[in-house]
C-alpha cells in the first residue's frame, strides 16, 4: 500500500514476535520473510531551511495580496508458509449509496500481499494463500482486496493480456466464499511505504517513456517519476497509437470480459487506480531513493511538456500569459516545511495570492478532470454488472493544522484553511456513483508528531462531512499495519459516520505473518466481529474477545484441515 497518509508510526507499543512462529519456535525463513514482508521505515523529521537568495525567489506573480479571511498454534502453519519463499456465499445485490438501504454493520476486507501473483503470472506461495484465505473466512472477514497489476497482465505487448495468476486467485477466493475488491493497478509497485516488491509499468509503456521522457511526471528540477503516466498526456495517442485513457479502458474491458462470470458474485467492487499507489493524486512525495521524507511538504509535479502546455493555455485564457511558463518558483523543496518557503508560509504566502489561486485551481482541476475521464469510462464498462466502482484518495494529514496545507496542495488537493478541497472530489465521485475510499482511518492526532501539526482525525472528519454533503458512500483503509486495540477502536469510531449511517466497507492492511500471530489474531477476530455487528452493540472489548476466542475454538477443525494441506 502506499504511504499516502504516512504519518508517524504509532507510539503505542504493539506486540510483535516476527522472529518466531506462532508456536514460539524460531522461524527458519527469516531472510525470505524480510524480503517479502518489509516493515515500514521509521518516520524521519526533516526540516531543511532555505538559505539566501533561494529563499527570496518569488513565484512569477505580482505582490502578495493580504491574507483572506485465536487460532493459536493452529495458525502456525499459515504464518510459516506466508514467510516462506514462493512455492459460496449468498449473492447480495449491489446497493446504491444512501442511508438506510444497507445492512447493519461494516464488512471488513483484507488486503492481499502485493506480490500475490508472480512475475511469471502464477499464484505466489499457493499453499499459504489457500490456508490464509480459509483462516480469514473463518474469522468472519467479508472478502479480500487484490491488486491486478497492469505491469503483469499486459507486460509484454499492447493488448496481450495474461490473466493467469489472477484467474486462479479469484477461483480460490470463490471457493472459500470470499468476496473480492479488484484494484485496477495502473501504477508501479515499489517506491512507496510498505511496497515489498517491484512491479514496473508494462515494458512497452516504459519504452515509450524512454522515447518521450515527458510522458512521466516531472518536478521543477527535471526529476522524472515513472510510477504512473503523467495525466497531462491522458488524451495524447502516445502509447503505440492509443491514449493512456484508452489503454486503461481497454484493460478494464478485458478484465470485465475475462471474469464476467464472477462479477456481482465473487467480484463485488472495482477500485480504479488513478495515480501513484493507486490513489487520485500527483506523485508529490516520492520515497524512492530518499527524495522525500515524512513530514516534508513535497513538490509540484507539473513540469513535463504536456502539463506545461496546459498551464500556458490556462494562463493565456486567464489574461496572464506570463504565468504559464512555470509553476511556483518559491515553493521550496521536497523536505522543506511550510514556513521555510515564501509560497506556503502563513503570512502573505503565495498560495493565498491571485497567482496562487490561479495556479492551484488549474493544478487541482487537472487532477479532477483526470479522475472524471477514467471514472466515466469505468462506470460505462462495468454498468449493470453488479459491482461498485471506487477510487482511493490519500490521507495526507501532516501540516494539516497550518493555513496552507502544503502537502495536500502539492498532491493536487486544493484544501486550505479557507477552502474545502475534498468536496469537489466527492461531488465528482457522486456524479458517477463511485465510492470515496479514504485512508489513515486508524490514526489518532496525539500519536503523530505535533510539531508537524499532523491531524488525521480532523482530516477524516472533514472528508466524512464532504462525502455526506455530496451524498457519496465512504469506505476506509488503515494507512499502516496496526494490531492493537487503540487502532481498532479508532477505526470503529471513524466507521460510525453518524447516528444512522456507517462506512460501506473497511479494508484492513494487510495479510501477513504478523496478522496470524496468536495475540494479534485474537484481537483481529474480535475487531471483525465488532465491525460486523455495527453501532449500538454495547459490549466491552473483553466480552467481544471472549466471544472471538470461542469462535476461533469452534472453527479449529477448519484451520487444522488447512494446516494438513500445507504439510503436503
Amino acid at each position: 500500500m502506499s504511504l499516502n497518509q504516512i504519518g508517524a508510526m504509532s507510539t503505542t507499543p504493539i506486540a510483535s514476535d516476527s522472529g518466531q512462529t506462532a508456536g514460539g519456535e524460531p522461524t527458519t525463513a527469516a531472510v525470505s520473510a524480510s524480503a517479502v514482508w518489509r516493515s515500514p521505515p521509521a518516520n524521519i523529521r526533516v526540516s531543511v531551511q532555505k538559505q539566501g537568495a533561494e529563499m527570496d525567489m518569488l513565484s512569477p506573480s505580482p505582490p502578495m495580496s493580504p491574507v483572506r479571511g485465536a487460532m493459536r498454534a493452529d495458525l502456525t502453519v499459515a504464518c510459516q508458509a506466508l514467510m516462506e519463499a514462493p512455492t459460496e456465499e449468498v449473492v447480495r445485490e449491489h446497493r446504491s449509496a444512501g442511508v438506510g438501504d444497507k445492512e447493519k454493520g461494516v464488512p471488513v476486507y483484507v488486503m492481499m500481499p502485493l506480490d500475490s501473483v508472480t512475475m511469471g503470472n502464477g499464484v505466489n506461495r499457493r499453499k499459504a494463500m489457500n490456508a490464509s484465505l480459509q483462516a480469514l473466512k473463518s474469522a468472519g472477514v467479508e472478502g479480500i482486496m487484490m491488486d491486478v497489476w497492469w505491469g503483469l497482465v499486459e507486460r509484454e505487448a499492447p493488448g496481450d493480456y495474461n490473466w493467469g495468476g489472477y484467474a486462479e486467485l479469484l477461483e480460490m477466493a470463490k471457493k472459500h466464499g470470499l468476496k473480492v475488491q479488484a484494484v485496477m493497478s495502473f501504477h508501479q509497485c515499489g517506491g512507496n511505504v510498505g511496497d515489498s516488491c517491484t512491479i514496473p509499468l508494462p515494458k512497452w509503456v516504459l519504452e515509450e517513456i524512454n522515447n518521450d521522457p515527458d510522458l512521466a511526471y516531472t518536478d521543477q528540477w527535471g526529476r522524472r517519476n515513472n510510477e504512473y503516466l503523467s495525466l497531462g498526456c491522458d488524451t495524447v495517442p502516445c502509447l503505440k497509437g492509443r491514449t493512456p485513457v484508452q489503454c486503461y479502458s481497454d484493460y478494464m474491458r478485458a478484465f470485465r470480459d475475462k471474469f464476467s462470470h464472477l462479477l456481482g458474485d465473487t467480484i463485488v467492487e472495482i477500485q480504479v487506480g488513478m495515480g501513484p499507489a493507486g490513489e487520485l493524486r500527483y506523485p508529490s512525495y516520492p520515497e524512492k531513493d530518499g527524495v522525500w521524507r515524512f513530514p516534508g511538504i513535497g513538490a509540484f509535479q507539473c513540469y513535463d511538456k504536456y502539463m506545461l502546455s496546459s498551464l500556458q493555455a490556462a494562463a493565456e485564457n486567464y489574461g496572464k500569459p506570463e504565468w504559464g511558463s512555470t509553476g511556483p518558483t518559491d515553493a521550496g523543496e521536497y523536505n522543506n516545511w511550510p514556513e521555510d518557503t515564501n509560497f506556503f508560509k502563513k503570512e502573505s504566502g503565495g498560495w493565498n495570492s491571485e497567482y496562487g489561486e490561479f495556479f492551484l485551481s488549474w493544478y487541482s482541476q487537472m487532477l479532477l478532470d483526470h479522475g472524471e475521464r477514467i471514472l466515466s469510462s469505468a462506470t460505462s464498462i462495468f454498468k449493470n454488472r453488479g459491482v461498485k466502482i471506487s477510487v482511493k484518495v490519500a490521507g495526507i494529514h501532516w501540516h494539516y493544522g497550518t493555513r496552507s496545507h502544503a502537502p495536500e496542495l502539492t498532491a493536487g488537493y486544493y484544501n486550505t484553511r479557507f477552502r474545502d478541497g475534498y468536496l469537489p472530489i466527492a461531488k465528482m465521485f457522486a456524479r458517477h456513483g463511485a465510492v470515496f475510499n479514504f485512508t489513515c482511518i486508524e490514526m489518532r492526532d496525539h500519536e503523530q508528531p505535533q510539531d508537524a501539526q499532523c491531524s488525521p482525525e480532523k482530516l477524516v472528519q472533514q472528508v466524512t462531512m464532504a462525502t455526506r454533503e455530496a451524498e457519496v458512500e465512504l469506505a476506509g483503509e488503515n494507512a499502516l499495519p496496526r494490531y492493537d486495540e487503540f487502532a481498532h477502536e479508532q477505526i470503529l469510531k471513524a466507521a460510525s459516520l453518524s447516528d444512522n449511517d456507517e462506512m460501506c466497507a473497511f479494508t484492513y492492511l494487510r495479510m501477513n505473518p504478523d496478522l496470524f500471530h496468536p495475540e494479534n489474531w485474537r484481537k483481529f477476530v474480535g475487531f471483525v466481529k465488532k465491525m460486523k455487528e455495527g453501532r449500538g452493540v454495547e459490549k466491552c472489548w473483553e466480552e467481544v474477545e471472549r466471544e472471538a476466542e470461542h469462535f476461533v475454538h469452534v472453527t479449529e477443525p477448519l484451520v487444522q484441515e488447512a494446516a494438513v494441506a500445507l504439510m503436503h
